[in-house]
């Protein structure tokens, strides 16, 4: 159940104008944050990735403070779930932008298996290493990826798997994906232009901790193929095991338990 819903730091009841660029072009980003027992997770991370994808689409937010209080004002009615925030270029239909819009809002989280099968998609759409203004961004025009998902779902996998024209192996439809290969954490690369996860930061850098070597490069399914673990990170499923990617079979391996275990104690 949604409950209060701020636009620009007021009370609304979610109505936004049909010409906001959000619904007329799908214009502008969007960041959702976990509530732990009444606490945000990575609020301040997620601000600052909202301020860059907001930049790249040049559209301009309200003050960080501001927009913090918002979030922190949504964030407090409530213990868990999670808060989601939008921010559209405005009513912009006459050639004219904004002002902009920030909407906030809390939801609840959606319930997640103990493991996820993937079906490997090709993504046409995806920068994939190919440099342009929005590689990176977190932008509302998710149709693409969603309908990659259902193209998963209608194949007996859960979600997608996205692979560039050249085969490799970028990102699922809404999350990282990790995987241990001969004793290294393999992941791909930010430059290939896939989002800068909060949750793939921490759990790389407590994979450091851990004493393992971590690796960020360019992988294709013959390497993810040697894997003897995966893993799938994100705000919404945390640390996942995988189970299948396509025709291939993975254990739930130990390694992707004790990332699960120091994430949880880190957002607990």
């Amino acid at each position: 159940m949604i409950g209060d819903v701020l636009i620009n730091g007021e009370l609304s009841d979610g109505t936004i104008p049909v010409t906001d660029s959000s619904v007329v072009r799908g214009d502008g980003c969007f960041e959702v944050m976990k509530l732990y027992g009444g606490r945000l997770f990575g609020l301040e991370e997620h601000l600052d990735r909202l301020q860059r994808s907001a930049s790249a689409l040049g559209i301009v937010l309200p003050a960080r403070d501001d927009i913090r209080t918002w979030v922190e004002r949504i964030a407090s009615q409530h213990v868990s779930g999670l808060v989601r925030v939008m921010v559209t270029r405005g009513s912009s239909i006459s050639g004219v932008d904004g002002p902009s819009n920030v909407i906030i809002f809390r939801h609840p989280a959606p319930e997640i298996a103990p493991v996820v099968t993937l079906l490997p998609v090709p993504a046409p759409w995806h920068a994939a290493g190919i440099e342009w203004d929005l590689a990176g961004a977190k932008l509302l025009s998710y149709a693409p990826n969603v309908a990659a998902s259902r193209r998963a779902k209608e194949g007996g996998f859960d979600d997608a798997l996205l692979i560039s024209s050249d085969a490799l192996v970028l990102e699922g439809s809404t999350f990282s994906v990790a995987w241990m290969a001969n004793g290294v954490l393999q992941t791909p690369t930010l430059d290939l232009g896939i989002l800068d996860s909060i949750t793939r930061k921490v759990v790389l850098e407590e994979a450091e901790r851990m004493g393992l070597e971590v690796v960020e490069g360019l992988w294709n399914l013959e390497n993810v193929a040697e894997a003897s673990e995966v893993m799938a990170l994100s705000t919404v499923r945390e640390v996942q095991a995988v189970s299948e990617i396509g025709p291939l079979s993975f254990e739930a391996g130990h390694v992707t338990s004790r990332l699960a275990d120091a994430f949880d104690a880190i957002v607990g």
